[in-house]
């Protein structure tokens, strides 16, 4: 199918609160369904009004919009999984303009259940609630190979590296999930996705050996996540006599609430309350813009996937349905 005439791109992402009212209805919204005790909300409702009830999120992807803009040459629209803007209403809104055929540009940049599949069911509801007017969307492949996705992370790493001392262990972090949903869409493709993604990153950055953790878990104590937890990780840094950490975010590519909160805020006060020296890698924000127009560009001129060569580890392939990338298990389940 050809993929040269893209009428627009849409950027579709998770969502978040741009005001105090707002933080119980967006965790309403990403929880339903899911028995979270409205004790944990509010309790995770605390860091979001610790900035005003403000998540970064939506301005970070606003500004990445803007600096996408003239990259592509493209009206590019803003729709959210959670909140505001929500991808139906903009999707109805690319219907009414007259957008035919448009990228999507999923923030995410995993496989896995809710790194990928779930912003697929995303477009499809999105498309179906507009109706026989909705435009054709094709959602850009994921990234976490990319070689602009590693250099920005390792440069990151270098720029972090200069404020602690030499010896500084690298220890990259990434969202947990429950161990029953790493292996959906391919059995722990999330997990090997990650692994993959500071692997590179950190042999880009000059670094044999580093911690690959996870962080930001939620839900009861009794379901089993993916660990160790990037704090009790610290711990038992400190405890091994390490006395200082650069910490990257390889998963999260803005600084979403699990970033300026979980990692700036408690994790640094804990590397303090250790007396070990603590630097947080910047993420991508903005920047990803460059990856975007990359992966368009990948699309309109239909040419292979750009990605860093590694010859022990090749990147973990799926295989694309309309611009859609899945594994296998994914479509035959």
């Amino acid at each position: 199918m050809d993929n040269s005439g893209f009428d627009a791109v849409l950027l579709l992402s998770f969502g978040g609160p741009e005001g105090p009212d707002q933080v119980m209805p967006f965790l309403e919204n990403v929880t339903r369904g899911r028995g979270i005790p409205p004790e944990r909300l509010a309790s995770v409702a605390e860091h979001y009004q610790h900035f005003g009830g403000v998540s970064p999120i939506n301005g970070i992807n606003r500004a990445l919009i803007d600096e996408l803009r003239p990259l592509i040459d493209l009206p590019v629209y803003f729709g959210n999984r959670n909140w505001e803007p929500y991808v139906e209403d903009a999707v109805a809104a690319m219907a009414s303009d007259g957008v035919r055929n448009a990228a999507v540009f999923a923030t995410s940049a995993w496989g896995g259940y809710s790194g990928c599949t779930q912003y697929v069911e995303d477009i499809a509801r999105a498309r179906q609630a507009t109706g026989a007017n909705a435009p054709r969307l094709v959602k850009l492949r994921q990234y976490y190979d990319h070689p602009l996705f590693v250099k920005m992370f390792s440069d990151a790493i270098t720029a972090a590296a200069q404020t602690v001392p030499d010896h500084a262990r690298l220890v990259f972090t990434a969202h947990s999930i429950p161990l029953s949903s790493s292996s959906r869409c391919g059995r722990d493709l999330y997990a090997r996705q990650v692994a993959h993604a500071a692997k590179l990153v950190a042999a880009a950055a000059g670094y044999d050996d580093y911690d690959q953790v996870w962080q930001s878990r939620s839900g009861p104590p009794q379901v089993p996540w993916l660990e160790p937890d990037v704090g009790d990780h610290l711990a038992a840094l400190v405890e091994s006599g390490t006395d200082a950490v650069i910490v990257c975010p390889i998963g999260f590519v803005a600084d979403h609430i699990e970033v300026v909160w979980d990692l700036d805020h408690e994790l640094r006060l804990q590397a303090q309350d250790s007396r070990i020296a603590f630097a947080r890698a910047s993420t991508p924000n903005a920047h990803l813009a460059h990856v975007v127009a990359d992966l368009l560009d990948e699309l309109r001129n239909d040419r292979d996937p750009v990605r860093v060569p590694d010859p022990e580890s090749p990147p973990l392939q799926g295989f694309s349905i309309d611009g859609v990338v899945c594994t296998p298990q994914c479509v035959s389940r």
